[in-house]
C-alpha cells in the first residue's frame, strides 16, 4: 500500500513541519519505516497491543547484534535439515514459544528477551505466508510454511531497522492509551485490525483481544476528538459492501485504493480488493 500512501501523506509532513508521529497499531511498521527514512520528524511514538511484537521491536532497537547471533544459529540449524526434520524443528520452536508466553522475566534488557524475539522472527520467516495468528488462549497457531531457503537472519535489514528504531519510543499499549494527549503538529497513522469483508474472510486473531465493530466505533470517536485538537490523521481499513466506514467517518475525506491480497489458502482467490483511506485533510 505504500505506493498509494506516499501520495496521501499530509502536506505538513512533506513541508517538514510535523514534530511528532504516532502509530498505535504498529504491525509491520511499514509506514513508520517509510516516514522515518524520508522526512525530518523529531519524535516517533510506536505502540501495539501485541506484547510479543513490541518486545521484538525493542530488542531490535536495543540489542540487534545479540539478536543477529541467535538468529544466525536458528538459520544454520534449520537450513541444514531435510524437509521432515525442518517440520519437526518448526513445531518444536512453536511449542516452546507457546509454553514460554507467560514468562514474566521477559525483557528487552534480558537474554531471554533476545531469545524470545529470535523465536518470533524465526517462526514468522518459516510459518505459512508469514502470518502471525493466535487462538483464544494466546497461542501462536500458524502452521509451517514450505520454503526452500527462507531468509531467517537478514543482517542488512535488521541493522537498518535498528538504526531507524533508535529514533522511536516503543511501548505496549492499546490505542486508547496511546491516543491520549497528543499535541498539535502531530501526524497519526491508524492501521487497526481490518473489518472482515465477508463471513469467511474474518481475521481478528492478531492478538487474543478481539477488535470488532464496537472497537471500530470507539476508534472513530477518538479520531473525531483528535481532529478537533488539530492533529493530522490517516486511517486505513477494508472497504465493506455495507459502507460501514462511510457512515462511521462521515465528513472526512475517504479515498478508495486497490490493494493486493496475498493471504488465502486458495491461491486463486488472492487478488485485488479495495481498501479505504480516511484523512482529516484533503488528498490531491
Amino acid at each position: 500500500m505504500l505506493h498509494h500512501f506516499t501520495g496521501m501523506y499530509p502536506p505538513a509532513l512533506k513541508a517538514g513541519s510535523i514534530n511528532n508521529y504516532y502509530e498505535p497499531f504498529l504491525g509491520s511498521g511499514a509506514v513508520f519505516f517509510d516516514i522515518a527514512q524520508r522526512y525530518p520528524v523529531k519524535n516517533f511514538f510506536l505502540s501495539d497491543i501485541n506484547a510479543e511484537l513490541v518486545l521484538t521491536y525493542q530488542v531490535i532497537q536495543a540489542h540487534v547484534s545479540k539478536l543477529i547471533e541467535v538468529l544466525y544459529q536458528h538459520e544454520k540449524n534449520y537450513l541444514a535439515l531435510d524437509k521432515e526434520k525442518r517440520l519437526q524443528y518448526f513445531y518444536a520452536q512453536r511449542e516452546l514459544f507457546n509454553l514460554q508466553r507467560f514468562d514474566t522475566g521477559l525483557s528487552k534488557n534480558a537474554g531471554k528477551g533476545v531469545a524470545r524475539a529470535a523465536q518470533l522472527i524465526f517462526l514468522n520467516r518459516t510459518c505459512y505466508n508469514g502470518l502471525f495468528r493466535v487462538n483464544s488462549k494466546g497461542e501462536f497457531n500458524t502452521p509451517a510454511g514450505d520454503y526452500t531457503k527462507p531468509s531467517i537472519c537478514d543482517v542488512k535489514n535488521l541493522t537498518a531497522a535498528a538504526k531507524l528504531l533508535d529514533k522511536a519510543t516503543i511501548k505496549q499499549a492499546g490505542f486508547a492509551q496511546t491516543l491520549k494527549n497528543i499535541p498539535p503538529s502531530s501526524f497519526v497513522y491508524l492501521d487497526p485490525p481490518y473489518r472482515p469483508v465477508s463471513k469467511t474472510a474474518s481475521f481478528t486473531a492478531y492478538s487474543k483481544s478481539l477488535f470488532q465493530d464496537e472497537q471500530q466505533a470507539e476508534l472513530a470517536a477518538r479520531y473525531r476528538q483528535l481532529d478537533k485538537s488539530r492533529v493530522l490523521l490517516m486511517l486505513s481499513n477494508s472497504d465493506s459492501a455495507d459502507k460501514f466506514f462511510d457512515k462511521l467517518y462521515k465528513g472526512f475525506t475517504i479515498t478508495r485504493v486497490p490493494a493486493k491480497r496475498l493471504i488465502n489458502k486458495d491461491a486463486s482467490k488472492r487478488g485485488h480488493v479495495n481498501e479505504i483511506v480516511v484523512t482529516n485533510y484533503l488528498v490531491k
